[in-house]
This record gives structure tokens, sequence and C-alpha cells, in this order.
């Protein structure tokens, strides 16, 4: 129930191109791969610290079972 709701209110096709357009309106062709740049750079730090946690939760899980 709560995928179909949250579905509805993503964009669709004609949306994500007024959506882009408006970004290159407002930042411009130069800015945009230094944005896009900093973005991957997030999404890298964000999955590593994911990937740390995960490794911390099953090395404390191993402790906790005594191994």
């Amino acid at each position: 129930m709560t995928n179909l709701l949250l579905l509805s209110f993503l964009p669709s096709g004609s949306e994500w191109i007024i959506i882009l357009v408006v970004i290159l309106l407002l930042f411009g062709g130069k800015k945009i791969p230094e944005l896009m740049k900093g973005l991957g750079k997030g999404v890298k730090s964000f999955k590593e610290g994911v990937n740390e946690a995960k490794e911390e939760i099953e090395k404390a899980k191993d402790e906790a079972d005594g191994k």
C-alpha cells in the first residue's frame, strides 16, 4: 500500500524533462558537471558509511555470539 502511495508522487517522463530544463536554466551548462561530481562523491561517501555500519553490526553480532 505504501509503495503505491510513494509511486504516485514520482514524476513521470515529461515532468523529468521539465525538471532537467529548470536545473539547466538555474545552474548553467558549466556548473552541472561540478554538481554531478559533488553528488557522486556524496553517494560514494554514503555507501562507504553504510558498509562501515554493516561491518560494525556484524562484528558486534559475532562478539555477542561468542565467536
